[in-house]
């Protein structure tokens, strides 16, 4: 008796299988935020088992999405101060938590590359941390080491402000990039496992980071530079060294990140906002300003063309080994036509199908790429916890 065996016959039925075989993981997801500003973290208000109408993102379109793991941001903003900061990042990661426990039949917590492979056989989505932001560590060494034990798996050194330690990509230079001090935020990252995420940083940051640290890093949720000429982009420069370094560009879909006309539309906006008082880097006031804004200056459009042309970009320039995506879903106000919400990665991959990549090369970028750096970065954190103890440096000891 011969058995028929199905062979995808269409781009779309080859992704579905993909998929099925391969985890999608998502550098970058600030539904914890939302939860909080939206329902105060509760989940009863905000029921994620079923569509939920205010977000990009819930369990059905999570499934829809083929998504296998997931980095949820541990998000503040960078206005807080230090010890409010702290704290608001510690019930960031309390939410995610919760988030698994109740939740425990579709998401799981996962730290490691082999927890994610783990919770993709068992039909799970492996739940990861990234620590968005230097100001959640507090300038405290201690603070990064606890955050790492609760299962953070990467700090972006900066949101849109400065640190002390660190530039932002959209504050005028101060330090020029990282402080004696930022360098050994990056070692003790190394060190301790916790990817260096180099998203929101200037570009001196990102150069004095790649000079600094053993590990590969990532850029959770970034575009291409030369694509689109937004401060938060990454230099074709940068892209080149993560040949060398081995880490990976996960291309974003922010609309300002990957398209000119809305990120010119925006920058115009920004102005507007700044002559009534509203500094565009103060995250909530920004968004409020945008929001209303747009009731009578309608946004202009992105497209899920302009993310395929971002990431073919980060491909040529860093490599196939060097490029994977961070959505952003639910941490801005608009996304691509085709790329609204976590439903719509198949669509993405079934548009680059159609362009000619293969299987191999669309399982690199939904999430073996990203696997590799996870696992770099864990064999380099086991042998520096051999080589050497952790750092009881402070700011006031190296900076002054």
């Amino acid at each position: 008796m011969w058995l028929s065996v199905r062979v995808p016959t269409t781009p779309a039925d080859r992704v579905a299988r993909l998929l099925d075989d391969h985890p999608l993981i998502d550098g970058h997801n600030d539904l914890p935020w939302e939860a909080r500003v939206q329902a105060a973290y509760d989940l009863d208000v905000l029921d994620l088992s079923a569509p939920v109408a205010t977000t990009c993102t819930d369990l059905p379109r999570l499934r829809a999405g083929g998504v296998g793991g997931q980095f949820w941001s541990v998000f503040v903003p960078g206005t807080m101060d230090d010890a409010t900061a702290v704290a608001a990042t510690l019930e960031q990661v309390a939410f995610v938590r919760a988030l698994t426990g109740r939740y425990a039949a579709h998401l799981t917590l996962a730290r490691t590359a082999d927890d994610v492979r783990a919770a993709h056989a068992a039909g799970r989505i492996a739940s990861l941390m990234g620590a968005e932001g230097g100001q959640s560590i507090g300038c405290s060494l201690d603070s990064l080491r606890l955050l790492a034990e609760l299962g953070v798996g990467y700090l972006t050194l900066t949101h849109n402000q400065h640190v002390p330690w660190a530039d932002a990509a959209t504050e005028p230079p101060r330090l020029g990039g990282l402080s004696v001090f930022g360098r050994e935020v990056v070692r003790e990252c190394n060190r301790l496992g916790v990817l260096v995420d180099l998203s929101h940083v200037s570009p001196g940051t990102m150069r004095d980071a790649l000079a600094t640290t053993e590990a590969p890093v990532i850029f959770s949720h970034s575009s291409a530079l030369a694509q689109t000429a937004h401060v938060r982009n990454v230099p074709d420069d940068v892209l080149g060294q993560l040949r060398v370094n081995g880490g990976v560009c996960m291309v974003t879909f922010v609309p300002e990140f990957v398209n000119d006309t809305v990120r010119q539309w925006t920058d115009a906006a920004a102005e507007d906002a700044a002559a009534v008082g509203i500094d565009r880097l103060d995250y909530e006031a920004f968004a409020a300003y945008l929001k209303e804004r747009t009731r009578h200056d309608p946004k202009p459009d992105a497209t899920l063309a302009d993310v395929v042309r971002h990431v073919e970009h980060v491909r040529e320039v860093a490599g196939l080994d060097h490029v994977g995506l961070g959505g952003d879903f639910d941490g801005t106000d608009t996304y691509p036509v085709g790329l609204g919400d976590v439903s719509t990665y198949p669509a993405l991959l079934t548009a680059l199908a159609e362009r000619g990549w293969s299987d191999d090369e669309l399982a690199a970028l939904a999430g073996g790429n990203v696997l590799r750096v996870m696992r770099d970065g864990e064999a380099t954190a086991a042998r520096l916890q051999r080589e050497r103890e952790p750092s009881r440096a402070t700011l006031a000891d190296l900076d002054g």
